[in-house]
């Protein structure tokens, strides 16, 4: 198996390439949420993951709603700066999904209400200046110390 990334409607294309290119050499799966801020084959979105692009795993799912119901099997972690754990402190295993949202919004209220239990939040500042960190950035923080709870599976 694998660990999931989800970014639920990016919005910036160099997050997603960046994320795509984390996703290959991890072996991790990527799966887009749409609507998406850009097309898939924005040069921005290709030049962020480089050559990396044909060693994806990449799923495009047409909204939240079908996503949900397709992997409503699987264990989700939800990203939000209002997480009511530390990323740190949930044991992660393989197949996780770590779910992040747009970057302008985060995931939508409505889904952080009804997964409340499964929300994780990387510790900040107090500062009201910094709303939360880069979306890929985060992405890569979460998945990294799954991998190595996980003992970095496959990876040298």
């Amino acid at each position: 198996m694998a660990l999931h990334i989800v970014f639920v409607e990016p919005e910036i294309p160099p997050n997603t390439g960046n994320i795509a290119r984390t996703c290959a050499a991890t072996d991790s799966v990527l799966h887009l949420v749409e609507p998406l801020g850009f097309r898939i084959d924005d040069r921005a979105v290709r030049r962020a993951g480089l050559d990396y692009w044909p060693y994806v795993k990449l799923r495009v799912h047409p909204d939240l709603k079908s996503f949900m119901e397709e992997y409503r099997e699987n264990r989700m972690f939800f990203a939000t700066t209002k997480g009511g754990s530390l990323y740190t402190e949930v044991a992660y295993r393989d197949g996780d999904m770590l779910l992040f949202g747009r970057e302008t919004r985060g995931l939508p209220r409505e889904l952080l209400e009804s997964h409340r239990e499964q929300t994780v939040r990387i510790p900040m500042s107090e500062n009201t200046r910094l709303r939360s960190l880069n979306l890929a950035n985060s992405a890569n923080i979460i998945l990294f110390e799954a991998l190595r709870q996980l003992g970095f599976p496959g990876l040298k």
